[in-house]
Order: C-alpha cells, then sequence, then structure tokens
C-alpha cells in the first residue's frame, strides 16, 4: 500500500501497466495467427520433456533443432561442463504438470517499419515433478536419486517467428528462481 504515496511507487505502476499492456497485445497478436493457450500449454510440455531429455542424453544434434542459436551454444556448455563430472543421467518428468502458466508475453520487431516482422516470446513458468539421478563412470549414484520425486520450478522463454508459416515455438532461454 506504501506503493501508491510515493514516486517510485507510482512509477512502478505505471511500469507494470505498460508491461501488462504490452503482453495483453503480444496474446492478441498471437490468437490472429492460431494461438490457443491450451494447445500451446500442451506443445510447451512437449518441448519442455523433449529438450530435459536432449540434454540429460547429451544429444547436441536434435537439441539444436529446437532453441535459438544463442541457447544452443548456452545449453552445449553447460553439457561439456555436466560430462565433465557424471558420465550419465537419468532424468524423468512425473506427468501431469503440477503446474503451468504464462508469467509475460512480448513482441519483439525485426523490422520497426512492418509490425508483421516480428517474434512473440511467451514466458512460462512450470512446476513439476521429476526424477533426476546422476552417475559416475563406475555407474555409481554421485547425485540424486532415480526414485524419489522432486518439485522443480523452471521459467523458460519460448519464441515464435509471426512471419514464418511453418514456423515452430523453440526454446529461447531459461530464468534462474
Amino acid at each position: 500500500m506504501h506503493r501508491w504515496f510515493t514516486r517510485s511507487g507510482w512509477r512502478r505502476t505505471k511500469e507494470d501497466m505498460m508491461l501488462e499492456l504490452k503482453s495483453a497485445y503480444a496474446i492478441n497478436r498471437l490468437r490472429k495467427s492460431g494461438y490457443s493457450k491450451k494447445k500451446f500449454y500442451k506443445e510447451a510440455v512437449i518441448l519442455y520433456t523433449e529438450i530435459n531429455i536432449l540434454m540429460a542424453n547429451g544429444d547436441k544434434k536434435a537439441l539444436r533443432k529446437v532453441v535459438t542459436e544463442q541457447m544452443y551454444s548456452a545449453l552445449k556448455n553447460e553439457i561439456k561442463y555436466r560430462e565433465s563430472m557424471w558420465s550419465s543421467i537419468y532424468w524423468e518428468l512425473v506427468e501431469p504438470s503440477v503446474k503451468i502458466r504464462t508469467l509475460r508475453a512480448r513482441m519483439i520487431g525485426v523490422d520497426k517499419n512492418d509490425l508483421s516482422k516480428a517474434f512473440v516470446q511467451l514466458t512460462l513458468e512450470f512446476i513439476t515433478k521429476q526424477k533426476f539421478a546422476a552417475y559416475n563412470s563406475k555407474g555409481a549414484l554421485v547425485a540424486g536419486d532415480k526414485e524419489k520425486e522432486v518439485l522443480v520450478n523452471d521459467i523458460w522463454v519460448f519464441e515464435k517467428s509471426l512471419f514464418h508459416q511453418r514456423a515452430h515455438w523453440r526454446l529461447c532461454g531459461r530464468i534462474k528462481v
């Protein structure tokens, strides 16, 4: 409530309102291209699962197809670092996801003179139950537990081109919680 009585509070309220308006505009543009929240959430869970499995298996070639170039570089480095410590990984998503929600939507214009040339990014929060285990070169468990479910909170950013007819959603960022 203190926010309403200070200059910085009013500024923050204005910024929050602008973010909400921009988010609504991006969702509206997405809907015009056939977007449905229910369909997208199903697709997002499939991508989330696929990317986590590819990461666990260290499959860089397949990973490249479902993430942006910048994200690919980061994930490739993550796999390399992980492989220096662990020999193999077990990862499993316990279905169904506990909760998925959209935190923010935004548009990124490629050409400021042509609004049809834009990307849409959706930031999603995934709350899931997962099983994870890491093994050393001798097959001994060194982290996690294959039998134990863990509650995981992830925030991922997905991106899709609005100007390519057959564009598909790709992971373009992960936000540390």
